[in-house]
């Protein structure tokens, strides 16, 4: 009965590691590696690619949006030089100023008639 039970037991220690043996394929991989030893193989780069691709996109589209919704809140503010014309036409409408002066004025400004 010893000598079985001693049998039995180096056995079971002998063949406790074939799980975790018959799992590793070195004849195919080569040194001994696993196909995914660096970055997870060439699937790795792609999908790391892929990763940073989507989370660019998703950081550009959040700066692009609070970008929309602050310019949302305030008024467009007008040229000075547009508002310097048309303050000219106010007083060129009001009769303020003749044509010539109004023509001078407005080639100064930098401004075309309307």
């Amino acid at each position: 009965m010893r000598n079985w039970t001693m049998v039995s037991s180096l056995l079971t220690m002998a063949l406790a590691p074939a799980p975790a043996m018959a799992q590793e394929r070195p004849w195919e991989w080569g040194w001994g590696m696993h196909p995914g030893w660096w970055m997870w193989g060439a699937g790795g780069v792609v999908m790391m690619l892929m990763m940073l691709t989507f989370w660019g996109l998703v950081i550009t589209g959040l700066v692009l949006g609070v970008r929309w919704l602050a310019r949302q809140g305030r008024e467009e503010r007008p040229d000075r030089s547009d508002r310097a014309l048309d303050i000219l036409r106010e007083r060129y409408a009001r009769g303020e100023i003749d044509k010539e002066e109004f023509e001078a004025r407005r080639r100064d400004l930098g401004g075309r008639a309307s």
